[in-house]
């Protein structure tokens, strides 16, 4: 076996000390390089005999360690030996900057072995001050004077008896909780320990190649009753995303935008962050043409920001419908649910939906690229409609009847129209139509209606 003792050295005294991800975010990096991880001690354990092949060796192993270290601000001290324990002797050996023994795991100082610290002084008076010197006492003797845990110790440094771990694993949904240092009055105080848990989904993410799509940041109120109102135990905010995304700035500056809304009832002493949805991450697609690989916001991460700072419903965006009608063709809905289906809405009608987003990318007829909200009625010249002067048709007529089968809320009576490319003298080429005189739906005059525009 060959086990890789990694920790963290971070000064707790320093007033800009970064922040580290939490023990649990800490363990899912490490399953990236390897099934076998527990913490031992202060230390973060792997068992890499197995697959250090895959990394190219040892040696680009710990160099890949380094360089993927998920906390970049905060140096790494990393240590290897054949057993948990030398690794860990050697990492804090390191830690103090002493240089190591020759033979190990015999000369190896005591202090650095866990089990034997609770003997130290007693052992020093038998004049013990190495494991190989504590090791050579007999066992039954020592086993007696000390207990079975330091002899079980030193079995278990020299391969005698096999080690036994708590290993980790990766949960399949991100929820974790964590205490404020001080109780947070306002909601934007909260980002500066939001931060640290966006930090260990993002470990999370990439672990489980996942995208987040929806989060929900939750605190814990530190008073049940507030000015004579009694407070609910929690307060939350969530965030959706247009798209899976891994990015930690954009999850960060979607969540300042919820939270620069929020007014907290009460002070604040703890935070959840839990994933609602998420989606399988197919990777970022780049190119090798410069003019391809744009600076700045992505246009799916704006309107994420827009939708959070001005609200869900004001940034809407157009979906395909299934009708005949051009007036009926679209629909808006809010950008950041534009996917979500409609509760309401039978399997019948989502597969009409999709059949009607594929039919748009198909169009039989030439469509105006600007449709007026509602059809202008147009002025007659004896039997020719004019809009700003008479108009000649070029192409058509298309006809269509639709509309026959809903009532007002599915806009109204049945349409029964001729459309018609025509060209005005002043306002180029516009698309008409002509409702068809029918005994039941119509009265019998003809008339003709402006429906869009062609640029």
């Amino acid at each position: 076996m060959h086990w890789i003792a990694l920790r963290w050295s971070l000064e707790a005294d320093a007033p800009d000390a970064p922040q580290l991800p939490t023990p649990e975010a800490l363990g899912w990096w490490a399953l990236e390089y390897t099934p076998h991880v527990a913490w031992q001690d202060e230390a973060l354990m792997l068992e890499v005999s197995a697959c250090e092949r895959l990394w190219g060796g040892r040696l680009q192993l710990m160099r890949q360690l380094v360089h993927a270290n998920p906390a970049a601000d905060v140096r790494m001290l990393g240590a290897q030996g054949a057993t948990s324990l030398i690794a860990l002797a050697r990492l804090r050996l390191f830690e103090r900057q002493e240089e190591r023994p020759k033979a190990i795991p015999v000369g190896l100082p005591l202090d650095t072995l866990t089990a034997a610290r609770p003997h130290l002084d007693l052992l020093a008076r038998l004049g013990c001050r190495t494991w190989g010197e504590v090791a050579a006492l007999p066992r039954g003797g020592l086993t007696r004077r000390f207990g079975t845990e330091l002899r079980t110790a030193l079995d278990t440094a020299w391969g005698l008896c096999p080690e036994s771990h708590d290993w980790l694993t990766l949960p399949d949904v991100f929820e974790q909780k964590l205490e404020l240092p001080a109780l947070a009055e306002t909601a934007p105080e909260l980002m500066w320990s939001a931060n640290r848990l966006l930090s260990a989904l993002q470990i999370w993410l990439r672990a489980r190649q996942r995208g987040a799509r929806a989060l929900e940041l939750q605190w814990t109120l530190d008073l049940k009753r507030f000015n004579g109102v009694n407070l609910p135990p929690h307060q939350q905010v969530t965030v959706r995303t247009a798209e899976p995304t891994q990015d930690l700035a954009h999850l960060r500056r979607l969540l300042s935008e919820k939270l620069a809304l929020t007014t907290l009832a009460a002070p604040a002493s703890w935070l959840r962050l839990r994933t609602l949805e998420t989606d399988p991450w197919a990777g970022a697609s780049t190119s090798f043409l410069p003019e391809d690989n744009r600076k700045g916001d992505k246009l799916h991460e704006m309107v994420e920001r827009l939708s959070v700072r001005l609200g869900a419903h004001q940034v809407v965006v157009p979906c395909a419908e299934a009708d005949h009608r051009p007036e009926r063709k679209q629909a808006w809905r809010p950008a950041l649910h534009k996917d979500q289906a409609v509760p309401d809405k039978t399997h019948k009608q989502s597969k009409a939906a999709k059949a009607a987003a594929s039919q748009s990318q198909q169009p039989d007829a030439i469509y105006p690229p600007w449709l007026l909200p509602e059809p202008l009625l147009l002025e007659m010249d004896g039997e020719r409609p004019c809009y700003r002067g008479p108009l000649g048709k070029l192409v058509g007529p298309q006809r269509i009847e639709a509309g026959w089968w809903g009532g007002k809320e599915d806009g109204g009576q049945p349409a029964m129209r001729d459309y018609y490319v025509a060209e005005s003298p002043e306002a180029g080429l516009v698309w008409i139509f002509r409702e068809r005189p029918s005994a039941r739906f119509s009265s019998g005059e003809v008339r003709w209606y402006l429906q869009g525009f062609y640029a």
